[in-house]
């Protein structure tokens, strides 16, 4: 009867769906932020209670049978449990988030966040400035100021089931003006911005003497790529970006102070996370980006130089002229190789047996045409490795402008740094996510991150990389870097997500007349992720028959719930578990909580990427977040009511002074 009494006075609730409420069930004491393993009388007793609690309710998250410190829930595929995605809130924070997604929603407040900041900083002081923002967007989307203050968060975090991404998330609040003169200046050589077009009078070597002769240009290869070179237009990285953090070169000795944050969110991985979380690095902070720029030319003008090799080699092949595979997709052999280059050149001449010697090849032909290996792991130099027959001409010529003795050192730095970030991830026993950035860099990212991997990730998968789904050819990119993994015989770590740089993609290629790289459309894009996904998927259960499960770790970053599901289905489907430990979600912190927590709770592998940072230093990051979640108005939507839901609930049942206690251990 009380409980009847109770609900009669608060008939308004229904509205937000909370029906017959009741008692939220109590958790057992906690020690640190954990539960005991050894209280299994207690978990049973807390599991029972909130099984209970949801039936009343009318929730899905009732908890099933488990082992002490193993609890689960189960899932509500619909993510529409307010009970699960907030339980791990007090009421403070869930009544904090509804205020910031309320702010989010008006377009003036976002449009003009970042100035709106400054003036509130100048007229209320630092210290008074410092606590509104702690109070509001900071509170809500960084965990923390350094290392030791973000535990608290990490700790409740993992306490109901998530893990965390972390991201040392300070940015340099620059001018659109200084963010275009570094761009320009840091993304051309000292020796010039050369664009080739004419591939007659590029450099080609001598066989008789050995040195360099012919004109100023590059490439074999015809025509210009122009997606290669800066373009002052676009020379802001930040233009129409909204979710990802930029870094603009300066000097070396920032790269290097990047790399001392980068290697300090590696040990705060280690310390607070018990090994089960990742640290995320952007390589475009650890070295000149005129030297991905140029190392992403290469690669792609050698795919072209391969295209050409291939369409007349199809016949005496198995892969197609219209193969857009990259090289190892080819299937030649090295004696295929070596056969069409017979026709026109003088295979006795040093420099191309020499070509010949240095591909990397296996049983089923050529895996790269350039030792990518001594490039990371010899310090090889660019400008004398780049090079390539030309089958009309015989001679050798380069695909790279040559680099300056400085620039050479400088690459040679960026590769250092990358190695000593995965060298310390490989002692400390944690997990580095390297992020995608545009695609004028991407082609080098991800080649570099690959070997990488195929150097650290002999074990297990330390190494990570990105791919953007909404660029048409992540398939075939995904589904190369797998063969890759499988013929050199190591793990491959990735996670997909949709992108961040669709808007400056699209407008940079229409406006330096170069192809789209994107997909036309968000449905499109959404299928681009799905099979992705379902590739992906197929290969680890092939993986999974022959012995080797956990040779592909495959993470599902995406705030969109029908690719979450999808994902969830097609692990039913194809008959992968949750403990097979293969694949894991991601969301960001403040973001999707009714997605990752309800994962992270009914026993799916969940993680929250963590931004930190001094509260000051992380306005920029602020600033995009706002702006981001302008752009998503349907899942503010949704988040606003599912917050409205749980705050009610708390308030009807006497609960306002929630403490959040977990007894959930991440899988």
């Amino acid at each position: 009867m009380a409980f009847l009494r109770l609900a009669s006075r608060w008939p308004a609730l229904s509205k937000f769906g909370v029906a017959n409420p009741s008692l939220h069930g109590k958790s057992p004491p906690l020690r640190n932020g954990f539960l005991p393993l050894t209280t299994s009388s207690a978990v049973g007793k807390s599991a029972s209670a909130a099984a209970t609690t949801e039936a009343f309710r009318g929730g899905s998250s009732q908890a099933v049978g488990h082992a002490p410190g193993q609890r689960k829930d189960v899932l509500d595929s619909s993510f529409d449990d307010a009970h699960a995605a907030y339980k791990s809130k007090t009421t403070w924070e869930i009544l904090r988030a509804y205020i910031v997604y309320t702010l989010c929603s008006s377009s003036y407040l976002v449009e003009n966040n970042m100035k709106l900041m400054k003036i509130m900083k100048a007229v209320m002081g630092e210290k008074m400035f410092t606590a509104l923002m702690k109070g509001t967007f900071y509170g809500h989307f960084v965990a923390g100021e350094d290392q030791e203050r973000i535990r608290p968060t990490l700790e409740r975090l993992r306490s109901f089931g998530v893990k965390p991404i972390l991201d040392y998330s300070v940015e340099e609040d620059l001018s659109q003006e200084e963010a275009e003169k570094r761009e320009v200046e840091s993304s051309v050589s000292e020796l010039g911005d050369e664009k080739v077009q004419d591939p007659v009078h590029g450099l080609y070597m001598d066989g008789e003497d050995g040195h360099w002769k012919g004109g100023a240009g590059r490439s074999l290869v015809e025509g210009t790529m122009p997606q290669f070179h800066v373009d002052k237009t676009f020379a802001d990285r930040r233009y129409k970006v909204s979710s990802a953090r930029t870094y603009f070169y300066l000097n070396e000795a920032t790269c290097e102070r990047n790399l001392e944050i980068f290697q300090q969110s590696l040990q705060a991985v280690a310390g607070a996370t018990y090994g089960t979380g990742l640290a995320a690095v952007k390589l475009t902070a650890l070295g000149r980006p005129q030297l991905l720029l140029q190392l992403s030319e290469v690669i792609m003008r050698t795919r072209q130089y391969m295209a050409e090799i291939t369409a007349k080699t199809a016949q005496a092949n198995r892969s197609s002229p219209e193969d857009k595979g990259n090289i190892i997709g080819k299937h030649i052999s090295p004696e295929q190789l070596h056969q069409k280059l017979q026709q026109t050149c003088k295979l006795s001449e040093a420099p191309v047996k020499k070509f010949l010697q240095n591909v990397t090849f296996d049983q089923e032909g050529l895996i790269h045409l350039f030792p990518w290996s001594g490039i990371i792991d010899e310090n090889l130099e660019l400008s004398e490795t780049f090079l390539v027959p030309d089958i009309k001409s015989g001679k050798m010529v380069r695909l790279l402008t040559q680099l300056s003795s400085k620039e050479e050192e400088m690459f040679r730095n960026m590769i250092r740094r990358i190695n000593v970030l995965a060298q310390t991830a490989e002692d400390l026993d944690v997990r580095m996510m390297v992020d995608a950035e545009q695609t004028y860099f991407q082609p080098a990212i991800s080649r570099i991150t690959l070997e990488f991997m195929r150097k650290y990730n002999s074990k297990k998968a330390l190494i990570f990389n990105t791919y953007q789904c909404y660029l048409k050819d992540t398939f075939n990119e995904v589904v190369t870097d797998l063969e890759q993994a499988k013929r050199q015989n190591f793990y491959f770590g990735a996670k997909l997500v949709r992108g961040a740089y669709l808007e400056q993609e699209r407008a940079r290629a229409a406006a330096l007349g170069y192809n789209d790289p994107t997909c036309p459309s968000f449905e499109a894009t959404s299928e681009s992720y799905h099979t992705t996904l379902t590739e992906c998927l197929r290969r680890i259960k092939d993986l999974k028959s022959k012995g080797k499960p956990n040779m592909i770790g495959i993470m599902v970053a995406s705030h969109n719930e029908d690719t979450v599901r999808y994902a969830i289905e097609k692990m039913k489907e194809i008959g992968i578990s949750p403990e097979d430990k293969v694949l894991c979600f991601g969301q960001l912190l403040g973001m999707c909580d009714y997605i990752t927590f309800p994962l992270g709770q009914s026993g799916y592998s969940a993680y929250k990427y963590i931004p930190y940072g001094p509260v000051n230093e992380v306005l920029p990051y602020l600033s995009r977040r706002a702006q981001e979640n302008k752009g998503i108005l349907k899942k503010i939507k949704k988040e606003k009511k599912l917050l409205l839901r749980e705050l009610f609930f708390r308030i009807s049942r006497g609960k306002f002074l929630y403490t959040p206690k977990g007894d959930y251990t991440p899988i």
